[in-house]
């Protein structure tokens, strides 16, 4: 092959596909954090499996599963039920869709864990704040 005729363009593209395919193996995830990941995937509930938020494994470390979460006190609930439920008055506590919505929120997050938990060699969940999905929604998210 004569690569005297490859256009720069063509060089340009080459290179963004090897760099695109990098980031991809790089970030993927392995097989243990999949496993878990189709697991919570055809293990869970209707109501899991309708949410708007897709709750996930990030990693496996050791025997502590470390799993996705759109809420903690940097990122309180209100502010992603707000995007996921724009028709629901989340600024007020005692509105009662709200009531509803963020405990919907909490029955599903526990029942995630609780599928984690049941798998071998898991016998913890630690919740990390997703960041990107947040950022996604246009929700400023702290940098810490």
């Amino acid at each position: 092959m004569n690569f005297r005729h490859i256009k720069s363009w063509q060089w340009a593209l080459l290179v963004i596909t090897l760099l695109l395919s990098l980031d991809w193996v790089i970030q993927r995830p392995d097989s243990r954090t999949r496993e878990l990941n189709d697991i919570i995937a055809t293990q869970g509930s209707q109501k899991l499996k309708e949410y708007p938020y897709k709750f996930h494994v990030l990693r496996v470390e050791g025997s502590t599963a470390v799993m996705a979460t759109p809420r903690n006190f940097d990122s309180p609930a209100f502010r992603m039920l707000g995007v996921l439920y724009p028709d629901i008055n989340v600024k007020d506590a005692n509105n009662p869709a709200f009531i509803t919505v963020e405990r919907l929120l909490g029955q599903v997050q526990d029942e995630v864990r609780d599928i984690v938990l049941a798998q071998p060699g898991i016998s913890e969940v630690r919740w990390e704040l997703d960041k990107n999905w947040l950022r996604r929604q246009g929700i400023e998210v702290p940098d810490k």
